[in-house]
């Protein structure tokens, strides 16, 4: 019978599997859409359907209430589960499966109580799904602490070998970035991979930077003949960005050419990003020309690109297009414009962009705030930067309260200084990059008695620093050095190429600038120590092999010092 011509008396007359089917065909013809599925709810509360067709029709309308592409709310998945009096494992997993698809970290502690819910119901017990949507809503956030107690019980209860589990928290750990976990899960899969599998773990690869690691999986995923898609290639392109390491990005690039990989949104706003990153600006303009259409994490990575490369007015001429052209800018956006305003000591219009921001309701980030206090700091504006920090929406974090250390201590601006040094030890007493830091301000000015303070004070606080990290890429491979560490197996014939270069510009009359080294030691020992540098190991890495086609220096960077350059 169709539904459209079915009355509250004729329903009551129907055979139950007759009324069933004509729930069933009701709930599909009205997906999707929330408005049509209330529309499909309040006909059937009109039918007075039986106990049992009811309880029936509500789990059809919560499990099409859980669907991505029907858009409803939690609350009204919640609502319509709180009206079924026995729920079966499918409601609940339907009601798990809804809140994995809100955002913010409430979903995953509600996902995490419903599951609770269910086991002191006692009957029906969690399955694998119900795991899996579980998992699923830890990940969007991503939730560490609520993933970890699903996982706890996916081993009680014997569901751990599950794919859907394993794909579920495989999923959780790259996203949080517990790449060790992850990869353990990885390697414990049960049978073939699927394309999830090896993407997730390929992007939890890239999300930590390391890129070797992510590549060398990448060819292991095709040594397996899994075909990669658009969203694996997203992970690998960004692992590039990430390490700065142009050759392998074209290399990426030109193999998604030749696959015939659909090159989407994502994937080309990552290889904006990519191209960005590793200095080929233009080539990044390249892509984003050729796009069909555009996002706003289009035109944001466009317009930080932009930025980054001191091109200012091509920059802001972007946004004003994009604001032409009604694309609505997100955060992102204005990291960009802003930033650019500050490598330009551009401080009017950065205030008005900020204004602007305000304006169109956008509600600042920790990164615009930072990008505000760069903007004055850069400009010497101190007692702005001090005040604009201090009246913050949010309590500023450690890389603002950091910024403005340094600009202070630039401009012997030492009140301010003590000020933002005392809140960024209360902010992170463990955080060996603020002693590093203080420390080296001190040394600078020679300050010692301040510097060994600041060392008792590590080692009461039990603050161990991380050694830097330098890397360069040559044919295809990243080569990483690190401060005071031998496990390269050039390191030794580096140091005596350095020592002999040194003692040569030397003797032809150069004086080693030992200023740089911020240590109590003599000369001697601090010119020992400029060799050291494990910067000056991977730039000289091409001159010893001499066996470099391609090579660029990329993602040098300072762990001990959290700076990427």
């Amino acid at each position: 019978m169709h539904h459209q011509q079915l009355k509250p008396a004729e329903a009551a007359s129907l055979p139950r599997h007759l009324l069933e089917a004509h729930v069933v065909a009701l709930v599909r013809r009205c997906c999707p859409g929330l408005l049509a599925l209330r529309a499909a709810h309040a006909r059937l509360i009109r039918l007075r359907l039986p106990r049992l067709t009811a309880a029936f029709a509500l789990s059809k309308l919560l499990a099409s209430s859980s669907s991505s592409s029907c858009g409803a709310a939690p609350s009204y998945a919640r609502n319509l589960f709180d009206q079924i009096p026995e729920p079966t494992a499918f409601c609940y997993n339907s009601l798990i499966r809804a809140l994995s698809s809100a955002a913010g970290v409430a979903p995953a502690a509600d996902t995490v109580l419903v599951y609770r819910r269910m086991l002191r119901a006692g009957s029906p017990l969690p399955n694998s799904f119900t795991l899996a949507f579980a998992l699923k809503a830890c990940s969007v956030v991503p939730a560490l602490g609520e993933g970890r107690q699903l996982h706890s019980q996916a081993f009680r209860r014997g569901l751990e070998p599950s794919p859907y589990v394993q794909t579920g928290l495989l999923n959780l750990y790259a996203k949080c970035e517990e790449v060790a976990l992850a990869r353990t899960v990885f390697d414990g899969m049960v049978g073939d991979k699927n394309l999830a599998a090896w993407s997730a773990m390929i992007g939890g690869y890239s999300r930590v930077g390391m890129v070797n690691e992510a590549l060398g999986l990448f060819r292991e995923m095709q040594a397996a003949d899994v075909n990669p898609d658009e969203v694996t290639m997203v992970s690998v392109i960004s692992a590039c960005a990430k390490a700065g390491a142009l050759d392998l990005g074209r290399w990426v690039h030109a193999f998604i050419d030749r696959k015939g990989i659909t090159v989407d949104l994502e994937l080309s706003t990552a290889l904006i990003d990519m191209y960005a990153k590793c200095g080929l600006i233009e080539r990044a303009k390249g892509v984003f020309d050729a796009m069909a259409e555009r996002d706003t994490k289009a035109w944001s990575a466009m317009i930080v690109g932009l930025a980054i490369h001191g091109l200012v007015e091509v920059a802001l001429k972007l946004f004003s297009r994009m604001l032409e052209l009604k694309v609505r800018p997100n955060n992102v956006t204005f990291i960009g414009v802003l930033s650019a305003c500050a490598h330009s000591g551009l401080v009017n219009e950065g205030r008005r962009y900020w204004s602007t921001m305000q304006e169109l309701g956008i509600k600042p980030s920790m990164e615009n705030y930072g990008c505000m206090v760069d903007l004055f700091c850069r400009s010497s504006l101190l007692d702005e930067a001090y005040s604009f920090v201090t009246g913050m929406a949010i309590p500023p974090n450690s890389v603002i309260w950091r910024t403005l250390l340094v600009a202070s201590k630039n401009s012997n601006r030492f009140d301010i200084v003590q000020s933002a040094s005392k809140k960024l030890l209360e902010l992170e007493p463990c955080n060996p990059e603020n002693y590093v830091l203080l420390s080296n301000l001190y040394a600078s000015n020679s300050q010692w008695d301040r510097v060994s303070y600041m060392r008792k004070k590590m080692k009461e606080n039990n603050v161990n620093v991380v050694a830097g990290c330098s890397s360069i890429e040559i044919n295809g491979y990243l080569h990483k050095f690190v401060v005071s560490d031998d496990s390269h197996p050039e390191i030794k014939e580096i140091r005596l190429l350095l020592r002999e270069i040194a003692d040569r510009v030397v003797r032809a009359g150069h004086k080693p600038w030992t200023a740089a080294v911020l240590h109590d030691v003599g000369e001697e020992e601090k010119e020992v120590a400029l060799c050291e540098h494990s910067e000056r190991h991977g730039s000289w890495l091409p001159a010893l092999t001499g066996n470099a086609t391609t090579m660029s220096i990329v993602g040098v960077y300072s762990t001990a010092r959290q700076i990427f350059r």
